[in-house]
């Protein structure tokens, strides 16, 4: 007898992963294979989150990729200082990578193997190996720009120390006291434990474009002047899609014959790029999924979704235009200083994606913080 074709996951990034776990617990007579290009899984990342991001169902699974956590969290702007009693958490690659090759049974995954060809049938590898699939889903990273798309980026670099926590209770999101350049700029310090800390420094700019060198400087400089330089001992890097508008039908056709999950299929926080709870959340709705598992039937559930997430961030996206068309580069950060005058709880459903009609009213309220005729100006679609 014939073995069944697996149902393949292409990338093994924190989405693909996901995916792959909640697939292994849920549904463990689902044949599945998990292939990634890099000897890792999960890459060099730190993923972030709340509390309010992790679907009761999957907590489990988050709390065995052992977060650090906060119970508050510190933003930053000239003028204004706030701390909030809202936990916030942080997981880091390594302990993704540990998990899936517990949890996937032997010869549902391999690693260092590059997937030249995706089709609905199958994959080619760079060695020229097909891999016969009941099914596929293409999680890979963007792989350049998202067509259809207009984008801002979020560019970061992010170095971690050995050097001693300032506040082992309390990460620091956003810190935008910094000198602004490039676009809007913060700075995070995460102390991911009593002798190790976190600096990355991020910048929401109009090009996908990043200096690593340049800005990896700029990291240790921000280290040394508050006390935190150290031994290095790793370095990681971002470049993020911010979603401004586009045409969701250029982006997804809808004959498109393959699923996608992650930065491919759009599964992001428009504003924050953030993508840790939305990953968990897709990934479980598939785990529960009563329909078939072939490449049909999951396209057509992935796209679905993919429309549902933009029409969700469509309020984010007016954000965006404003950020991005109405003010200055060099003023942005004026916006995310307004928006933090709120309450936590709106805070919480705002990076959760979660928000109400009153909610979308409080965050347009009060003095704008770009002028009117600008922010009028970005609604209707036009630049500065």
């Amino acid at each position: 007898m014939n073995r069944q074709a697996p149902l393949i996951i292409v990338g093994g990034g924190l989405a693909g992963c996901l995916a792959a776990l909640a697939l292994a617990a849920r549904r463990p007579d689902l044949p599945l294979l998990l292939l990634d290009s890099g000897e890792h899984f999960g890459g060099n990342h730190t993923w972030s989150f709340f509390d309010s991001d992790v679907p009761e169902a999957l907590r489990e699974l988050v709390s065995a990729l052992k977060p650090v956590r906060w119970p508050r969290h510190r933003v930053r702007f000239p003028g204004r200082e706030r701390v909030l009693d809202m936990a916030y958490n942080a997981v880091e690659a390594p302990a993704l990578d540990a998990l899936v090759r517990t949890r996937l049974p032997a010869g549902s995954w391999r690693l260092g193997v590059t997937v030249e060809e995706i089709d609905a049938d199958g994959v080619i590898l760079s060695t020229g190996e097909r891999i016969a699939a009941s099914g596929v889903i293409d999680v890979r990273g963007p792989g350049g720009p998202l067509p259809g798309l207009e984008l801002g980026w979020q560019n970061f670099v992010g170095i971690e120390f050995a050097a001693a926590a300032p506040e082992p209770d309390c990460a620091t999101v956003m810190d935008a006291t910094v000198p602004q350049r490039d676009g809007y700029r913060f700075v995070y310090v995460l102390p991911l434990a009593p002798d190790r800390v976190l600096v990355e420094d991020t910048y929401y700019a109009d090009e996908p474009a990043l200096d690593v060198p340049q800005v990896a400087d700029r990291v240790r400089d921000l280290a040394r002047e508050r006390g935190l330089l150290g031994p290095e001992l790793r370095q990681e890097t971002g470049v993020l899609p911010i979603l401004i508008g586009g045409d969701p039908d250029i982006f997804w056709r809808s004959d498109d014959p393959v699923a996608r999950l992650g930065l491919r299929g759009g599964f992001f926080h428009a504003t924050t790029g953030y993508s840790f709870g939305l990953a968990l959340r897709l990934a479980g709705e598939l785990a529960e999924r009563n329909g078939p598992f072939d490449s049909a039937a999951l396209a057509a559930w992935s796209r679905e979704r993919f429309l549902h997430h933009w029409d969700e961030m469509r309020f984010f996206r007016v954000l965006n235009r404003m950020l991005f068309h109405a003010a200055a580069p060099l003023e942005r950060y004026r916006i995310f200083a307004h928006f933090y005058r709120l309450p936590p709880a709106l805070i919480g459903r705002f990076y959760a994606g979660t928000l109400r009609g009153s909610d979308k009213v409080r965050i347009l309220s009060g003095k704008p913080p770009v002028p009117i005729a600008a922010a009028l100006g970005a609604l209707l679609g036009r630049r500065r």
